[in-house]
């Protein structure tokens, strides 16, 4: 797991440019690996141990957030799990004063402001580059629907942008990012991404701002569409979801079946769709060939009958069937940031203060 957090100032609520200081408080408590900068100076990111049950995982969830809240604290600032900055320009400029970062500026120009956003990336293990590969063209048409449960960033800079994910949005304007293309195997995802290098979109295949991809690193899959969560429970169910649909994905390709080859720009359309509204009214059913939009409802359903096995298999299913309840019923956690708002006469000052994660 790879969460992303938003540094705000403990009086003014809005963000702050201390992450330098924040990540080495940080890694202090939880050790160097496990926190780590982001682009902006507004932002920090946990990066946790491998995980293999949920109670492992949401008390390794636990112990970061926990860890960097207090490392925030240390310089007055609070960890807020949103996917944008509520209050305040999350940035950049500045940027993180590293080579690579200080490229991306000069290379993107103004597509780097305002690149403060934070994700949540689940890294699941999947040895085999070649199923590695084969399973993204399974899991591409469900990204949509993935961003439409996690929607966590309705407000940027005081303002409700209108949309559930604006982090997507925003995300979205980097030439390397959105929906995977479908891949033919590992020799047609090297040549797109040596393609995409030579034209200047990535910088190298670290760069791939793919909803989903193999890692370029690791031996997993890595599902990247998420906005950072509000909680711990709600991170851990969401991380179980996308190992059960992983699984799914592998355990297809083994059985020959190929993926329905949804058109690119379809995808995009769908992931838009997903950003503005969340999981209300219909989306495109991007998992089928023919696309027919859906009730998010049946969608959730359609998705259930292919995760419930291996859900059921490490005894998850009850933990994410509860959360997916939940969501239907009260939405994601954009919609949880509206109705802070609403209920508060301090407003979004009070979605921040929401939103941080408590102390110990």
């Amino acid at each position: 797991m790879e969460e992303e957090f938003v540094l705000a100032d403990r009086n003014s609520r809005s963000a702050v440019h201390r992450s330098l200081s924040v990540v080495a408080a940080a890694r202090a408590h939880l050790g160097g690996p496990h926190a780590t900068p982001e682009l902006s100076l507004s932002q920090v990111e946990t990066v946790s141990a491998v995980c293999r049950t949920a109670v492992e995982l949401e008390a390794e969830i636990v112990r970061l957030r926990t860890g960097a809240a207090v490392a925030a604290a240390e310089y007055d600032c609070l960890l807020v799990p949103s996917g944008m900055a509520v209050l305040g320009r999350p940035g950049p400029p500045p940027v993180l004063d590293q080579a690579r970062y200080r490229a991306l500026a000069r290379r993107f120009g103004p597509v780097v402001h305002g690149q403060g956003v934070n994700a949540c990336h689940v890294h699941v293990g999947v040895a085999d580059r070649e199923e590695a590969v084969q399973a993204v063209n399974h899991l591409r048409g469900w990204m949509p629907l993935l961003l439409a449960l996690t929607a966590n960033s309705p407000y940027s800079d005081g303002a409700d942008t209108g949309y559930a994910s604006w982090r997507s949005m925003v995300w979205s304007r980097w030439p390397s990012a959105g929906p995977p293309p479908y891949l033919r195997g590992v020799a047609h995802y090297a040549w797109v991404v040596d393609q995409l290098v030579a034209s200047g979109a990535a910088m190298d295949p670290a760069m791939l701002y793919w909803h989903v991809r193999p890692s370029a690193h690791l031996p997993t899959i890595e599902v990247r569409v998420a906005d950072v969560m509000p909680d711990a429970g709600t991170t851990t169910a969401y991380a179980l979801l996308v190992r059960a649909l992983v699984a799914h994905a592998v355990e297809t390709v083994r059985a020959g079946e190929r993926a329905p080859e949804v058109p690119d720009l379809l995808l995009r359309a769908a992931c838009w769709q997903a950003a503005r509204q969340g999981p209300i009214g219909a989306l495109p059913g991007t998992h089928t060939r023919d696309c027919t939009a859906l009730a998010v409802g049946r969608l959730i359903e359609e998705l259930w009958k292919r995760v419930e096995p291996h859900l059921s298999r490490h005894g998850d299913d009850q933990r994410v069937g509860d959360w997916l309840s939940d969501v239907q019923c009260k939405g994601p956690g954009s919609a949880r940031q509206r109705r802070v708002a609403q209920q508060h006469e301090d407003g979004l000052r009070a979605v921040v203060d929401d939103l941080a994660v408590a102390l110990p």
